[in-house]
C-alpha cells in the first residue's frame, strides 16, 4: 500500500493525471501513488486485459474509483494520435503527464512507421504524445510533464544519421540511446515551455524488479533473473516519479534529471543543447509534426 507515503501537502485531489505503461511495474505503482493522493488517473496500457486488471488493482489499493483505462500500442504513431484525441476528449483539464512506458528488445524490429521499435516507443511516442497534449497542459497550468529516463544513458550517444540502427543493432546501445533521448527531450521541452506554467522533468527510477527486459536479449534476461533479490521493488522505483508529479518541493522547477528525489547531473552528452535541439527537429520530422 502507498497510503503511508501520502502527506496533506501532496494531495492531488481535483487533478487529472495520465500515466503511460501503466499495466504493471513502475507505471502501475505511479498510478497507484497518484490515485492514493486523490488524483483522477488515466492509465494507458498496450494490452486491454492486463490494463483492466491493473486498473482494478489500483482502485482497490487506493480506494479511489476515479481511475480510467485507455489502450494504446505506443509503437504506432497512428495509435498515439488516437490516444491523444481520446485524452483531449475525456480530460478538460490535464495537470500531469507521466511518460513511463519503455522497452528493450533483443531483435532489431521496425514499427509500422519504419522506425526502430526501441527508439519509437521510448522516445518518439512520448515526444509525440506530449506535443499533442501541450495545449491542454498549458490551459491547465500549473502542470507537469514527467518522463522516466535511466542512468543507462551514460556512455551512450545518439546516431542522428541512423536512429533506426540499420547499420548494426545492439539492444543495449539502442536502449541507452533512447534514454539519452528522454533527457535531451526534457531539456529542450523545458526550454520551449518557459513562461507557460508547465514544467518538464525526468528521472532515473533505479534498477527495479519488474517485467522490464523480458523481451530483451538473453544477457539482460539472465541479469535481471540473477540480480532479482537486490533490485528495487516497483513501489520504490516509482517514488521519485510520484514525487516529481505531486510534490510542492519541485513546483516551478524544470529541465532537471532526478534520482532518489535529488537533482542529478546526467552525462555530458545529455547536457549538450545542440544535440537537444537537433533531436527535437529530427523528432518533429519523424512524427510529421509541424517544424519551426
Amino acid at each position: 500500500m502507498l497510503a503511508h507515503m501520502v502527506t496533506g501537502n501532496q494531495s492531488m485531489s481535483g487533478r487529472t493525471c495520465v500515466v503511460t505503461g501503466a499495466n504493471g511495474g513502475i507505471g502501475k505503482e505511479i498510478s497507484c501513488g497518484l490515485a492514493t493522493r486523490g488524483a483522477r488517473v488515466v492509465m494507458v496500457a498496450r494490452d486491454a486485459l492486463r490494463g483492466e486488471a491493473a486498473r482494478a488493482e489500483v482502485v482497490d489499493r487506493s480506494g479511489n474509483d476515479r481511475i480510467e483505462l485507455l489502450v494504446c500500442d505506443l509503437a504506432s504513431q497512428r495509435q498515439v494520435r488516437e490516444l491523444a484525441s481520446k485524452v483531449l476528449e475525456k480530460c478538460e483539464q490535464l495537470d500531469v503527464l507521466v511518460n513511463n512506458a519503455g522497452l528493450t528488445l533483443g531483435d532489431h524490429l521496425l514499427t509500422e512507421d519504419g522506425i526502430e521499435t526501441t527508439f519509437a516507443v521510448n522516445h518518439l511516442a512520448p515526444f509525440l504524445l506530449t506535443n499533442l497534449l501541450l495545449d491542454r497542459l498549458q490551459e491547465s497550468a500549473p502542470a507537469r510533464v514527467v518522463t522516466v529516463a535511466s542512468d543507462a544513458h551514460r556512455g551512450n550517444v545518439i546516431d542522428f544519421e541512423d536512429v533506426s540502427a540499420t547499420g548494426g543493432y545492439s539492444s543495449w546501445r539502442a536502449y541507452g540511446a533512447s534514454k539519452l533521448a528522454n533527457i535531451l527531450f526534457t531539456s529542450e521541452l523545458s526550454r520551449h515551455l518557459e513562461g507557460t506554467g508547465v514544467t518538464a522533468t525526468c528521472l532515473h527510477p533505479g534498477v527495479v524488479q519488474t517485467g522490464f527486459g523480458r523481451q530483451g536479449p538473453l544477457f539482460i534476461r539472465l541479469w535481471f533473473g540473477l540480480a532479482g533479490s537486490f533490485l528495487l521493488t516497483p513501489e520504490k522505483g516509482a517514488d521519485t516519479a510520484v514525487w516529481l508529479a505531486a510534490s510542492p518541493e519541485v513546483e516551478g522547477q524544470s529541465g532537471g534529471y532526478y534520482a532518489k528525489r535529488r537533482l542529478s547531473q546526467p552525462s555530458q552528452a545529455a547536457r549538450d543543447p545542440e544535440s537537444a535541439a537537433r533531436l527535437w527537429q529530427l523528432s518533429l520530422e519523424l512524427t510529421g509534426l509541424k517544424t519551426g
